[in-house]
């Protein structure tokens, strides 16, 4: 005759309601608040599921000027974001081309292309006048869905990234490209760059060197917080990067 099953078993792990992580992993009460003049914009492709390991929700609790939506589509950025936006060239979005920055013979961290995927010219001017930064969050087959379904972000300035180290996911997460980041890396490295703040890089790896040190403690001891497998031919996308 079997055992009943255990009533404890069964029951959820308890979540935060501000990083929406399994509250194990929730460094929300370590978060450093930050000032920054740049805004961000996160879209979360709504099958971006990866609770133990994404960094968007963690990336937006560290700003007053960040905005994380869930969704496919928005006709426009200012939908988007819930308020107007005069000129959606003055925003940036951390382009998923096949360019990069290595490719280019591109030097700085933070690349403006033009419009045929090329290192623009006057850098410094393109990268100055910007106001805000969109990322994708989600697997590469996700954030290119996010890329073809918000047809405004042609509107918007292309960056590329040419990060100095390899994403700190290190073993517990595969990136398909060198250059492939977290997106709260991503965010470091354009926001550090861009307001030439190195402030900001300490502040968010910081965070995320917490939480992979958390998600490192509990795995073994709650393994049903260990990330699933993508489905075969999937890829993720985090040079920006989703959750």
């Amino acid at each position: 005759m079997s055992n009943p099953p255990d009533p404890a078993a069964a029951e959820p792990i308890p979540e935060c309601p501000h990083c929406q992580k399994p509250m194990p992993l929730c460094i929300c009460d370590s978060i450093t608040p930050i000032e920054n003049r740049l805004s961000l914009l996160i879209l979360q492709h709504p099958q971006e599921q990866d609770r133990a390991l994404g960094t968007a929700r963690l990336l937006a609790g560290h700003f007053a000027k960040a905005t994380v939506r869930v969704g496919l589509s928005w006709p426009s950025l200012s939908k988007a974001l819930g308020h107007h936006v005069e000129n959606a060239s003055h925003w940036a979005v951390l382009y998923l081309g096949s360019a990069r920055a290595a490719d280019l013979e591109a030097a700085a961290e933070v690349v403006a292309l033009n419009r045929k995927g090329e290192v623009a010219d006057n850098q410094r001017a393109i990268l100055g006048k910007l106001e805000g930064i969109v990322l994708l969050d989600g697997t590469w087959s996700q954030a290119k869905a996010l890329w073809w379904r918000n047809p405004w972000m042609l509107k918007c300035q292309r960056v590329i990234l040419n990060p100095a180290h390899p994403s700190r996911y290190g073993r517990l997460r595969k990136e398909p490209r060198k250059d492939g980041l977290s997106t709260i890396e991503a965010a470091a490295t354009i926001l550090a760059g861009l307001e030439r703040r190195p402030d900001i890089a300490e502040t968010l790896n910081a965070s995320f060197e917490r939480l992979l040190t958390r998600y490192r403690e509990v795995q073994t001891e709650m393994p049903e917080l260990a990330p699933k497998p993508a489905p075969k031919g999937r890829r993720d996308f985090r040079r920006r990067k989703r959750a």
